[in-house]
């Protein structure tokens, strides 16, 4: 018994798809769940038979019914939480969950959803601080994990990296997992680890064709150790790039990391530092401070984000929960980014 996430891309709404992967499931004996996604795809948490589910899979790959399928994403990990049976999670009530699935289908087809992609001023590092994820998950009905699904789907993640590198940002920082985070359920810390590490594997494919680098900034000692060594053979086959990075913060904590690189100046014997020296000690020595922090879900405040390195950055917060924060989310934080002045006291 197994538990898959599948995540499909393609014409996937307002065309009863949803009702037809229920059925597919009741028929085969899954549990689970299908919902709707902002960006117009389709995600599905199933629980069942291995076989079975690959069943369910190869179905959807012969675009059944209406649909047109573009792309799947598929991540497997054991059950944590037993669900009842399988459900439609819809928005709303029906009457808003049938509009918002029609818009989608009829942006889809007419085009509409496309952005202009033409930016006053472009940050060179952004960072973002995905927040939302449980209470996405609370509004839909679903345990926290399933927040976490669709927040660190490789699929969501890529779209946002190849979209900001289009744009021409440098660097991006995002907080997948904060020292604090130790404070929850062994099943959610265990649902995170899981779907950061099948990140991880897929990412280096990507990371290669894309030419993208990669950083782990904080605490190595407490991850599980096959993270850590995941983490460490992406950094070293991608140290090669220079065109972009993308800094990922896991058991980061900004009074843990300016604690720590206090400690490793006591023990460096250092008699006298300047702001550049202490620098040094920071995870995030030889990447520039941010110039842009993006925070999702409504919550005003930066939680103790890259403390010493966010002093003069611009800050964004978005009403948006982070697995609704797609690229037309993007380009509207970015265009905010363009319309400020930064001064740096400069007056």
């Amino acid at each position: 018994m197994k538990e898959a996430r599948i995540e499909i891309k393609g014409r996937v709404q307002g065309i009863h798809f949803r009702d037809n992967v229920k059925n597919f499931a009741d028929r085969e004996g899954l549990k689970g769940s299908v919902m709707n996604l902002f960006d117009g795809g389709v995600l599905i948490v199933t629980q069942g038979e291995r076989d079975k589910i690959n069943n369910m899979i190869s179905w959807i790959e012969k675009n059944p019914g209406l649909s047109k399928i573009e792309d799947i994403d598929i991540s497997w990990s054991d059950i944590k939480d037993i669900s009842d049976d399988f459900r439609i999670v819809r928005e709303g009530n029906f009457f808003i969950d049938k509009f918002n699935s029609f818009v989608r289908l009829f942006k889809r087809i007419f085009g509409f959803a496309k952005s202009n992609s033409k930016f006053d001023n472009i940050p060179k590092h952004v960072a973002i601080i995905p927040d939302g994820n449980r209470r996405w998950a609370k509004y839909r009905g679903l345990a926290p994990q399933f927040g976490h699904y669709r927040a660190g789907s490789y699929s969501n993640i890529e779209s946002l990296l190849k979209e900001a590198k289009k744009i021409g940002v440098k660097y991006v920082s995002i907080w997948g997992f904060s020292t604090d985070n130790w404070k929850r359920s062994e099943n959610e810390k265990k649902a995170i680890f899981d779907l950061i590490l099948g990140g991880v594997k897929r990412f280096m494919k990507f990371a290669k064709e894309n030419r993208m680098k990669f950083k782990h900034i904080g605490r190595k000692d407490r991850l599980p150790r096959n993270l850590i060594k995941a983490l460490e053979k992406l950094e070293k086959e991608t140290s090669k790039y220079k065109d972009f990075t993308v800094l990922l913060c896991l058991d980061y904590g900004g009074r843990d990391e300016l604690i720590r690189a206090v400690n490793k100046i006591l023990k460096s014997e250092t008699k006298e530092i300047n702001e550049k020296d202490f620098a040094k000690f920071l995870d995030s020595y030889g990447m520039p401070d941010p110039d842009f922090i993006i925070r999702t879900s409504g919550e005003n405040r930066l939680s103790g984000f890259m403390p010493f390195q966010a002093a003069y950055a611009e800050l964004y917060f978005s009403k948006i929960y982070f697995p609704e924060f797609g690229i037309e989310e993007l380009h509207k934080a970015i265009r905010e980014y363009g319309r400020r002045a930064r001064r740096f006291g400069g007056g």
